[in-house]
């Protein structure tokens, strides 16, 4: 994708309410592209996504849908009508899941007269490691391989790409093509490797870009900083 360096980088918005959030879009909109949206949609809804769109800047609705198709589709159509730049969905929910997701929300843009979103797939979570991937849920083989499969079948579904970790980015590129979109969380620079987190596949901002990660996910490194401002443009300056 063509974007610009500000573009790939994706916030999560993981504060206490709105009132910080808009502190933080207003300070760091200038640096971030994307804002991630999840545990605080649950506390205020839409305000936020509007929020964001107010100061011109793009949503990452991280819901992770996952039902049976039909309800699947009812939210997708509604993401699609709040406008949202990128939405997601499990991929364990399945092929005709997923398939409801991509054409609803397509659908919906249509009829709307809305850029469509991007609609990606959540593989394996960056807090599974092999060990857990086997032994906690019980599912066989390595975790890129199961990354890949679910991958490829969220193509085959209609996704316009998927969310996994920056250790799997060759792979599903390799398996899926070049212009299949990875979202990458897990992304940690430099300055803050040393730092305690639940994360267990990660990789730092250039690394990840060097792979092809389209859009790489960063939160704690730049919300907990001092100068968060200051910490963003860091991010930009180690991801080139």
């Amino acid at each position: 994708m063509e974007l610009e360096a500000k573009d790939r980088l994706v916030l999560p918005l993981d504060v206490a309410d709105i009132d910080e959030a808009n502190e933080i879009i207003s300070s760091l909109k200038e640096g971030v592209g994307v804002f991630k949206v999840n545990s605080l949609f649950t506390h205020c809804g839409c305000d936020i996504v509007e929020a964001i769109q107010n100061a011109n800047c793009k949503v990452f609705l991280d819901l992770k849908f996952h039902d049976i198709p039909n309800t699947v589709a009812n939210y997708s159509r509604i993401a699609a009508r709040m406008g949202v730049y990128m939405f997601n969905v499990h991929c364990s929910g399945g092929l005709e899941m997923m398939k409801a997701a991509a054409d609803a929300s397509r659908d919906e843009s249509e009829k709307l007269g809305f850029e469509k979103p991007l609609v990606l797939g959540v593989t394996i979570l960056t807090s599974i490691d092999q060990k857990s991937l086997n032994d906690d849920l019980r599912i066989n083989g390595t975790v890129v391989e199961q990354v890949v499969h679910l991958a490829k079948l969220a193509k085959k579904a209609g996704l316009d790409g998927v969310v996994a970790s920056p250790h799997e980015i060759e792979a599903i590129k390799k398996a899926c093509g070049k212009d299949f979109v990875v979202l990458t969380p897990g992304i940690r620079p430099k300055w803050s490797l040393g730092a305690k987190d639940d994360q267990k596949r990660i990789m730092t901002p250039a690394d990840a870009i060097k792979k092809g990660s389209d859009f790489i996910v960063i939160g704690r490194p730049i919300l907990e900083a001092k100068d968060r401002k200051d910490a963003a443009k860091k991010v930009l300056d180690e991801r080139r």
